[in-house]
């Protein structure tokens, strides 16, 4: 995709530029999470463990459930404290669920709130404690040590937007024979409109376009692997990550119309 710095992006290049940081972040390992996909791709039909992550938004409990429903996994944990996406999670919950009292509530038990209400499902676990990536997996993985789980096979479920970030973590922490399995919560398509942008299909909790926008644009920076980024090259937080020219140029293309749109981290949330 060539910059063109004298050119204001249209609608449709902005539509374009989004869904390939999109496609590139939302990573999904698989077709589906059902015993057959799993069976084809890595020669086993279970997981050892699923794990739905907080920064999600509310569709993830439909993932959840569904991979429950089939048997994906051996056991399902739900993790998340209190983070930069909470408060919206709150809010969704009890615009669809009016007899939940959310205030207060960690991610986590947010999600095992809405899953049991809907699915009549629970996960084994919650992690409650989390309020980053980086800790998200640090106390799974101390979770599991504590109930003598023996992994070596996990499946990474967030929101789109971070899922790349989730894996690179995972690949960070985790014993190097574990597989990551990863399936984003979603997959959005942005289409261009006369006014602007909007979301071809519609998905459960999705985010405002906006919002959508700068969690986007915000993971570039962070998977960068240099002096400024989370990889080894920087603050270590994450394995590292390899972005494509063509996800490069879709980021710079995106900056010269939402020139304040990366979002940045947030120190209350920090380890």
């Amino acid at each position: 995709m060539a910059i063109d710095n004298g050119h204001m992006p249209s609608w449709v290049e902005c539509a374009k530029a989004l869904n390939a940081l999109g496609a590139f972040l939302g990573r999904r390992d698989v077709p589906e999470l059902s015993p057959s996909a799993l069976q084809r791709k890595y020669g086993f039909h279970q997981a050892d463990v699923m794990v739905l992550f907080g920064g999600s938004i509310l569709c993830g409990v439909d993932v959840l459930a569904r991979a429950m429903q089939q048997h994906v996994a051996r056991k399902y944990v739900i993790v998340g404290g209190a983070g930069h996406t909470t408060e919206a999670l709150r809010i969704r919950a009890r615009q669809e669920f009016p007899d939940l009292d959310a205030e207060g509530l960690s991610e986590a038990e947010v999600f095992q709130a809405c899953l049991f209400r809907q699915y009549g499902l629970r996960a084994d676990w919650l992690e409650c404690a989390s309020t980053n990536c980086g800790n998200n997996i640090t106390h799974l993985l101390s979770l599991l040590r504590a109930h003598s789980i023996d992994f070596h096979s996990v499946i990474l479920t967030q929101d789109a937007t971070m899922q790349l970030r989730m894996d690179a973590t995972m690949r960070n922490h985790a014993p190097e024979d574990t597989i990551s399995i990863n399936y984003a919560a979603y997959s959005a398509r942005v289409c261009a409109e006369a006014s602007g942008l909007a979301y071809a299909d519609e998905i459960r909790g999705m985010w405002r376009m906006e919002r959508y926008i700068t969690l986007l644009m915000g993971e570039i920076p962070r998977l960068t692997d240099d002096e400024n980024g989370y990889g080894p090259r920087g603050k270590q937080f994450i394995a590292h990550v390899e972005i494509p020219e063509a996800v490069r140029d879709a980021f710079e293309l995106l900056q010269k119309r939402f020139t304040n749109s990366v979002r940045e981290a947030n120190p209350a949330f920090r380890s």
